[in-house]
């Protein structure tokens, strides 16, 4: 497929909108899923490490999957995968509201929903990338700030819902509401050139039809020496009786001839295209020997190394917060008629916060990228030691809010790794850590949960989770410290169509 010229604006900034309401409209509830969760401790009476599945399912599926996930764009577009998706989503969520017991939930609101979340993730990020150059790290900061604004309505529209229509109609309302994403896919059009010669179908594809015409090719050409040898041999039957049957047996040496020639291209025809089937697969599997031996050589980097550890420590302990927040409030027997406001949404909107301050320093020249990153993990671990100290709204009102603003290292996270393997393999290295991520999103809520099953209280599962933040954030210091010139000063030329995050020079 041949691109234009991304136009840095244009069309492109009715992209970067309905791309914002995207991730609006799907990670809002995923996000505030902490709310649904106290619901469902209710509803089914599950222990809380069982009943976390579902949250963490739903945000951690579309990170695992990342990879299908940009097959999906690549072979079929962002269009037709954003609409798609939208049927996942808000299928998804109203099916949630039928849910019989726990583990219907993990199909319908875990595997569905996370995984047209993962899609629709996948499918705004790439035709916001078409459309801007110049301009593409602000629009990809803006298109990011979806998701945080979602997370901060969406935890108190959830929350009214429940107190009117209950929790089955809270999720009714929510997938309606989700069905939107189908009118914002529907202008995510795509930037083709007009003139662009389509592309040539594979060998593959043309050898059905290459059978089909050589069938019809053999066929006639039977029929019309059957049709000449009929008139000929009747011709010669009335002339000359003697010589009839010799011209028979002569027409018919003659037809099986043919036919034996025919048969001989055919069976070489065969050979030729199972070659090529051969050396098609071979190719693939070259293809497949390649990417795992770039993988071992992305390993090989020792602050790769650490970093996809970093990450996952800090997704197993830095996200259980967002989803359980409401929980340990209840659980500390704060009364609702303290609330100013849902201790998730105070999470989401400080998360849009951090975004944009540590992207706009990660700009800064005298800014270095990892060390501003490591620096948030620190602080996170020490945050996450501080919840179980924490007694009234208060106290965990601001600790919502400083976890919010230091999870807004997501924006820096593209920098990090840029920085670290080189802008020629940030694709490649970005997707192993996303499924590393995608990892720590999934387990990491159902081990506090698993904690609180064993001890009946929080305080041990968030020394393990800011244990867990403390050991990626110094590792990946420690990895960093003597080699940090040596490995991560890499500079390059894109190729051409070849579309990444722009990066701070240190």
């Amino acid at each position: 497929m041949v691109f234009r010229k991304p136009p840095d604006g244009g069309w492109g900034w009715v992209i970067v909108v309905v791309s914002f309401f995207t991730q609006f409209l799907c990670y809002g509830s995923p996000l505030a899923v902490g709310v649904l969760y106290l619901e469902w401790l209710d509803a089914f009476g599950e222990g809380k490490g069982k009943t976390a599945w579902v949250g963490s399912l739903a945000n951690g599926i579309g990170l695992l999957a990342s990879p299908v996930c940009s097959i999906c764009v690549s072979s079929f577009g962002a269009r037709p995968v954003a609409i798609f998706s939208g049927f996942m989503v808000a299928g998804g969520l109203m099916m949630s509201s039928f849910a019989p017991n726990i583990y219907f939930l993990y199909v319908s609101y875990g595997i569905v929903v996370g995984l047209g979340c993962g899609l629709l993730y996948t499918a705004t990020v790439t035709i916001t990338c078409q459309y801007f150059d110049k301009r593409r790290g602000l629009a990809l900061g803006l298109i990011s700030t979806g998701s945080s604004v979602g997370l901060f309505i969406y935890a108190a529209l959830q929350r009214e819902l429940i107190e009117l229509y209950g929790l089955d109609g809270c999720l009714l309302i929510v997938g309606a509401l989700s069905l939107n994403i189908l009118a914002c896919g529907s202008l995510m059009r795509p930037l083709e050139s007009p003139n662009s010669p389509r592309p040539e179908k594979m060998c593959v594809d043309k050898v059905p039809d290459q059978y089909f015409v050589y069938h019809e090719k053999e066929k006639t050409i039977e029929e019309n020496i059957s049709i000449l040898e009929k008139g000929y041999i009747d011709e010669k039957c009335v002339n000359n009786v003697p010589d009839c049957k010799q011209d028979i047996i002569l027409n018919k040496n003659v037809l099986s001839s043919i036919n034996v020639n025919e048969k001989d291209t055919y069976k070489k025809k065969v050979v030729e295209q199972t070659n090529f089937c051969k050396q098609f697969a071979k190719r693939k599997w070259q293809l497949y020997l390649t990417y795992w031996k770039e993988t071992m050589v992305l390993f090989k980097n020792k602050v790769f190394s650490a970093l996809f550890v970093a990450i996952l420590l800090f997704d197993i302990g830095g996200f259980p917060p967002s989803l359980l927040m409401e929980d340990v409030a209840r659980s500390a027997n704060i009364s609702e008629d303290d609330y100013f406001m849902p201790l998730i949404s105070i999470i989401g909107i400080m998360t849009t916060v951090g975004k944009l301050i540590l992207g706009i320093l990660a700009d800064f020249k005298w800014v270095n990228t990892l060390y501003l990153y490591v620096t948030t993990l620190l602080m996170t671990g020490v945050a996450l030691f501080a919840i179980p100290f924490a007694k009234s709204y208060l106290t965990l009102a601001m600790l919502s809010g400083i976890l919010g603003f230091l999870t807004g290292n997501w924006s820096i996270f593209p920098y990090v790794t840029t920085k670290t393997v080189g802008i020629e393999k940030l694709t490649h290295a970005y997707g192993i850590l996303m499924f590393f991520a995608g990892l720590g999103n999934s387990l990491g809520p159902p081990i506090v949960g698993w904690f609180y099953d064993w001890t009946q209280e929080y305080n041990t599962a968030f020394y393990f989770s800011g244990l867990c933040v403390l050991l990626g954030g110094f590792l990946l210091l420690l990895a960093a410290l003597p080699c940090w010139n040596a490995c991560t000063n890499q500079s390059s030329k894109l190729p051409p169509n070849t579309y990444s995050y722009k990066v701070a020079s240190n």
